[in-house]
């Protein structure tokens, strides 16, 4: 049963949870593309599924995760269609100005190893806080149009209506200075927050050894 709210010390816990994770996913990025990449603390909030593309116009790029060892269930992760670009072209060893236009084979190519090598990192600081092994399969990259809602609610097991949205600020150099944002179904919140209480617990308990 799909549970509906979220307490004000469970958002503490997804924020930090989100902050740290997606800090080691960013220095991943940031040795992949050769810049700085800093990653703001993110802002969490419980919203509809009808919400989940207001950030976004026109088309953006979807990142899935999902979780094969540890947790059950996937995620997501939405970036704008032109920062993935930037971003792949600087993979490429350009400059990271790009021209309008749809991304290329070569580009989503290069946007799945990335998100490999950033999910990756993301997972591994993951394990370590909630103190049990994490493991993620390859992400699934693919580009959609915003107004094809149905291409999103399939990308999760169940028909969820209530997702956490963890939003981040993401700047690399002067090229980005862009939005990126994490959902996943509050059932899943809760999962993760009863690991992270119990990951605590333990630590406190072996201190006191």
């Amino acid at each position: 049963m799909e549970k509906k709210i979220l307490t004000p010390e469970q958002i503490d816990i997804l924020g930090e949870v989100a902050n740290i994770s997606m800090g080691n996913a960013a220095t991943a990025l940031g040795m992949m593309v050769n810049r700085e990449v800093d990653i703001t603390t993110p802002r969490v909030e419980v919203i509809k599924r009808s919400q989940s593309l207001d950030d976004y116009e026109n088309v953006c790029v979807f990142v899935q995760i999902h979780y094969i060892v540890g947790l059950e269930g996937n995620n997501v992760l939405i970036l704008k269609d032109q920062d993935i670009k930037c971003m792949t072209d600087l993979m490429m060893g350009g400059s990271g100005n790009v021209e309008e236009g749809e991304l290329t084979e070569i580009q989503l190519s290069a946007a799945s190893e990335a998100m490999n090598q950033m999910m990756g990192s993301s997972a591994t600081s993951l394990s370590s806080m909630l103190g049990i092994p994490i493991d993620i399969s390859t992400p699934e990259v693919r580009r959609i149009d915003v107004e094809s809602v149905k291409t999103f609610e399939k990308m999760f097991e169940s028909s969820v209506e209530k997702f956490v949205k963890v939003n981040f600020r993401m700047k690399i150099g002067d090229l980005i200075d862009s939005s990126m944002v994490q959902l996943y179904p509050v059932d899943f919140a809760y999962e993760m927050c009863e690991k992270f209480r119990e990951s605590k617990l333990q630590a406190k308990k072996l201190q006191e050894v």
